[in-house]
């Protein structure tokens, strides 16, 4: 079943680091099996508090997919670069089983 990550990046201190990082992570994405389906543009909040600055959804095959990727050592040097670039937060939510997913 699909797993969605989905990501607020709050804040940006390091433009060039996350510019360098923006350049390199599709690769890595997409070796794991994911795609990026939204990647910032405009939000409006409907409901509630939440003020997100950049939202990033990215669908994977499997929530197991998605750890992997996350905690894998492909992806452990790009991890360190947003991290020290940019403040974020990130939720991993599965999709719904014989529905669309």
């Amino acid at each position: 079943m699909a797993a969605y990550l989905i990501v607020n990046i709050a804040a940006i201190h390091d433009d060039k680091t996350y510019a360098e990082y923006r350049a390199r992570v599709n690769a890595s994405v997409s070796a794991a099996g994911g795609e990026y389906l939204v990647r910032g543009g405009h939000v409006d909040v409907l409901e509630g508090d939440w003020r997100p600055n950049r939202v990033v959804v990215l669908r994977f095959p499997s929530a197991e997919a998605a750890k992997s990727w996350w905690a894998s050592s492909e992806y452990a040097e790009l991890k360190s670069m947003r991290q020290a670039s940019a403040a974020t937060e990130m939720i991993l939510v599965e999709g719904m089983e014989g529905g669309t997913q």
